[in-house]
């Protein structure tokens, strides 16, 4: 059953859930050039934000038609499979420390047509390690074949060196600031980090903020 944290799901009239679908359009306005093939979303320090952010990022993709596969790329902090009451395991660490080849991938189906989940998986003693080997990279490819956008949930940028790593091999990085949470260093040191890895930030996606009423008229 999915948690309430998916407002996309559980309210779909709600103001954020509309804001959701407004950064849909905005991702692809801003890869209109070149297609959104794969996008990692992070936060600066520890947020569980980030991961309700890229699971509602994801229904609002396979909800206009989209084919959408959601990581679990967190693999210090995995919440995913919380968010859409699955296992954690097999997931991603699964396929990873697999010694056989053609290993076929624990891809779970949601109710969300279009929308598959790859959870975590056990946690690793080196999850950096594993998300920046040559490994990880044709899996990348293989889950791009398969589908039109892959979304991953990252560790924080400032924590580990994970999100940069992993979100170098994509299309960008989408950063998420959480208001009267994310201090202004962490969001500098964040995007430092990313300009030494040369990782493209898409935008930053600003949660827990006062609607103001904005969007509660026509």
């Amino acid at each position: 059953m999915a948690d309430m944290n998916l407002i996309t799901l559980t309210n779909p009239q709600a103001p954020a859930a509309e804001a959701y679908r407004a950064l849909r359009m905005n991702l692809a306005f801003a890869s209109v050039d070149k297609g959104l093939e794969s996008l990692v979303v992070s936060s600066p320090a520890s947020d569980d934000t980030k991961s309700a952010v890229a699971a509602n990022l994801a229904v609002v993709m396979a909800q206009a038609g989209g084919r959408v596969i959601l990581v679990d790329a967190d693999l210090r902090r995995p919440h995913l499979h919380a968010l859409f009451g699955v296992s954690q395991e097999p997931g991603l660490t699964t396929v990873m420390l697999s010694q056989e080849n053609g290993v076929k991938l624990p891809l779970l189906e949601t109710s969300i047509p279009g929308l598959r989940v790859l959870p975590a998986g056990a946690l690793p003693p080196n999850p950096a390690d594993i998300l920046s080997s040559q490994k990880m990279q044709h899996l990348l490819e293989q889950l791009k074949a398969n589908t039109d956008v892959v979304i991953l949930d990252a560790p924080p940028v400032t924590v580990a060196v994970d999100a940069a790593a992993l979100a170098a091999r994509t299309d960008g990085l989408l950063l998420v600031v959480r208001a009267g949470h994310t201090r202004r260093d962490r969001i500098t040191q964040a995007q430092e980090m990313l300009e030494r890895f040369r990782v493209r930030l898409l935008g930053a996606v600003f949660t827990d903020a006062s609607g103001g009423g904005l969007l509660t008229g026509y």
